[in-house]
């Protein structure tokens, strides 16, 4: 039995997502484009789902479209500078969680605030934010 040819769409279902991100990926340069014959689909080579799955999960853990093409220019054979642009994105991932703590700890406050001030007609929620120098460093 012949294997069908790898169109963009069987690319597109084998790498779990639609045609358009494949378009996408293109225009981006993360995917080559191949020739398109007289008359005919591009096919794609098989090497290609792996790639779009690598992007695909390489964006879920964070990294932007800009970082995966500079880590897929890298590719498997630099793996110390791989390294170091995931121990960048870790450490920008970590003063994002530190931000994010921050935050829900103001809203803590906040709400605590609502909770213990709730009898009277205004609403201390907004108050507090209203404040002069409310968060302000």
């Amino acid at each position: 039995m012949k294997k069908q040819p790898l169109t963009i769409g069987r690319l597109a279902k084998a790498a779990g997502v639609n045609i358009e991100t494949i378009r996408y990926y293109q225009r981006l340069d993360l995917v080559h484009e191949p020739q398109k014959p007289a008359g005919g689909f591009r096919h794609y080579p098989v090497s290609v789902i792996d790639r779009v799955r690598f992007i695909k999960r390489a964006q879920q853990i964070g990294f932007s479209l800009k970082e995966i093409k500079q880590l897929l220019s890298l590719g498997s054979k630099q793996c110390t500078d791989v390294r170091v642009l995931a121990e960048e994105k870790r450490e920008h991932i970590q003063s994002q969680i530190k931000g994010l703590l921050t935050i829900q700890s103001v809203l803590d406050e906040l709400i605590d605030c609502c909770r213990s001030e709730s009898s009277t007609d205004d609403c201390a929620f907004i108050d507090a934010l209203s404040q002069k120098g409310f968060l302000e460093d």
